[in-house]
């Protein structure tokens, strides 16, 4: 299952992110560091790119530790997602890059290598250690409960937001996404 441009306007829809048009412009110009996008009085302006890439790299490597190995196209969701995010909430941006930063010292402590950097199982593994598939997230709480929050509940809610990510769990109508005519013309066990 393939997540696609699509499937990150759906995500970033759920989390309350404005992508009406300026929106798209923002995901469709994503690749490059900094975006221009028209303001309400009708000018321009260059938004920069508020994370960097260690950061994604960290993000993206832990989305595919996290991700069902059926999902492809991760690498290019998770930074729309995150980006779009982090432009529309800056404070969030900046929780995400700690929580990110500490997950790759974290790393290197135990693991002598930077988080994206270890193998798949070794990540599993990293993050276990962690305690963040049973810790509690705060997004003002210990480092572990700040990956928690900003990193492994980011990175599903935005799968399992998305209209590819609810198909794999069998929601295939998430909130904010209709569906299509065809899931109005069967049934409920269809």
């Amino acid at each position: 299952m393939e997540l696609s441009r699509r499937d990150a306007i759906a995500a970033l829809s759920a989390a309350g992110v404005a992508v009406g048009g300026g929106g798209a412009v923002l995901l469709a110009t994503d690749d490059r560091s900094d975006a221009t996008v028209g303001t309400d009085d009708g000018t321009a302006t260059t938004q920069s790119e508020p994370l960097g890439e260690d950061v994604f790299r960290t993000l993206t490597a832990a989305a595919e530790v996290l991700y069902p190995t059926e999902v492809s196209g991760a690498d290019e969701f998770v930074r729309r997602f995150v980006r779009g995010r982090a432009r529309d909430q800056p404070d969030h941006a900046d929780g995400i890059a700690d929580a990110a930063a500490y997950l790759d010292e974290y790393a290197r402590a135990w693991f002598d290598d930077e988080f994206a950097a270890l193998s798949p199982e070794t990540r599993d593994q990293a993050l276990r250690r962690m305690n963040v598939d049973t810790i509690e997230p705060d997004p003002d709480g210990s480092d572990g409960q700040r990956v928690r929050y900003f990193v492994v509940n980011e990175l599903l809610f935005a799968l399992y937001a998305s209209p590819t990510g609810g198909k794999l769990v069998g929601i295939e109508n998430p909130q904010g996404h209709p569906g299509g005519i065809q899931s109005y013309r069967r049934g409920p066990d269809a």
